[in-house]
């Protein structure tokens, strides 16, 4: 009998020791770790993912020699989900999608299934849901496409062999935490059952060239539940975002091996399931307050477009002996930073007020070209006086209180010029990159803080 050893996991990162630990040393989050007991000797038939491989031939080839289809892709029907896959679905690839519950996979999934420009049939499996009830979620979207095919089942054993006869032109599975392998003596949705179904359905994808698209589900902190080798083995992740009280629904890809990383599509839900939105920004600065003490626009770049934002801060004051710093959709120890230098540099009293600052939209903001757009809207909000009316900012503030050049002017600069906005606030680094551009606008040229404080609100 073959010597079982014992390994535990950690469920956030993957992160492998031999011994049970409170905090993973890796993602340092507690109480993480699960159990997996595997054998030392493995057969050839212990797992799905290694009862082979699906590279078949050997040896190498150049580059030059090898073979490439006219037109590997397949638009899913919708545009902005194409265009943040690089131009639709390419055959034989993985797609993870994930995001909160009740924020729209299994709709999107839906519509996919419903306008996909693919010839073959459509493969609907359902961990979750009975065939019925996928059918009513169909006609709710006026869905009834003859090529698609329902499935309720989990057994991977069971949806491989269904897979292999079929050889659906696409494949859904929702989702993989609801999946299990029979030969594996794990719970569904553990690590070693996630691990090893992925990677069994990988080698389906690729050695047939059947697309398929995994729903995967998120912890309490965003990210997709399982070890995070699930994100690495599949070629594109996508995740879902957006507030749960609002319509807007965003879809970031994280990862994508066959397009630009970082892209989003905007999406709004009705009653007939997701619909595109082309002018993203128009709608995130609908309803806007003008001339309203605490209210800044700024712009971000994401993937390869220009999003127009608003930054609303609120400063009151503290009834606490430590003032409050509350962030919604921005970094609270880069904002805590950036507050810091506008109270040594502006000399402004921040040390007995709460500072509340919210993205208006649900969206999140990583990029520091929104510094100076924050720092505008709490002065805004403390002093009481608003900016004027139709005006970007944009620059990033070094610890100094100096301003540094933004990346990507042109499109941020052109996206606000359509929407009507007449000036811009800029760092004086980009002047020179300010003065080629087509658009034609009031440039306003600031070098520290303190001048674009003063300028703006004097």
């Amino acid at each position: 009998m073959a010597k079982k050893k014992a390994t535990f996991v950690c469920r956030n990162c993957g992160y492998e020791t031999s011994g049970w630990m409170g905090k993973c040393p890796s993602c340092q989050q507690y109480n993480t770790f699960d159990e997996v007991k595997e054998e030392r000797t493995v057969p050839e038939s212990a797992k799905p993912s290694l009862r082979a491989g699906w590279i078949a031939e050997r040896g190498t080839s150049k580059l030059c020699e090898v073979s490439k289809e006219e037109d590997p892709r397949f638009s899913s029907g919708i545009t902005e989900l194409d265009r943040i896959l690089g131009g639709g679905f390419v055959e034989g690839s993985m797609t993870l999608v994930g995001g909160d519950p009740g924020i729209g996979k299994s709709t999107l999934l839906m519509q996919v299934s419903g306008s996909a420009k693919v010839s073959g049939e459509i493969l609907y499996i359902s961990g979750e849901e009975s065939k019925s009830q996928i059918r009513m979620r169909a006609d709710r979207l006026g869905i009834s496409r003859e090529s698609i095919s329902l499935c309720s089942q989990t057994s991977f054993e069971h949806i491989s062999d269904l897979i292999t006869e079929r050889k659906p032109g696409l494949c859904i599975i929702d989702s993989i935490q609801t999946l299990y392998s029979e030969e594996i003596a794990s719970a569904p949705g553990s690590v070693t059952q996630t691990r090893e179904v992925t990677a069994g359905l990988l080698r389906l994808a690729k050695s047939l060239n059947v697309p398929i698209v995994l729903v995967g589900h998120v912890t309490k902190d965003g990210a997709i539940a399982g070890p995070r080798i699930i994100e690495h083995m599949v070629d594109t992740v996508l995740y879902f975002e957006g507030d749960g009280s609002s319509s807007l629904r965003m879809l970031r890809a994280t990862k994508n091996r066959f397009g630009a990383t970082g892209e989003m599509a905007f999406f709004e839900m009705t009653q007939t399931g997701l619909q595109c939105v082309e002018n993203a920004s128009a709608l995130l600065l609908s309803g806007r307050p003008h001339m309203a003490p605490g209210s800044v626009i700024t712009a971000v770049v994401e993937g390869t477009r220009a999003i127009l934002l608003e930054i609303q801060a609120l400063m009151s004051p503290t009834a606490y002996s430590n003032p409050q710093r509350m962030t919604q959709g921005l970094d609270r120890n880069r904002v805590s930073m950036l507050l810091a230098v506008l109270e040594s540099k502006c000399r402004v009293g921040l040390s007995n007020m709460d500072a509340y600052i919210n993205v208006v939209g649900g969206m999140r903001i990583d990029e520091t070209a929104c510094d100076l757009a924050i720092l505008c809207a709490v002065f805004s909000s403390f002093s009481g006086k608003p900016l004027r009316e139709n005006t970007l900012v944009l620059g990033e503030v070094g610890l100094t209180g100096e301003l540094r050049p933004v990346s990507d002017l042109e499109k941020r600069v052109s996206d606000a010029s359509r929407l009507g906005f007449s000036a811009c606030v800029l760092p004086g680094a980009s002047k020179s990159a300010a003065e080629r551009l087509p658009v034609k606008i009031e440039y306003i040229y600031v070098d520290r803080l303190s001048e674009a404080i003063d300028i703006l609100f004097s």
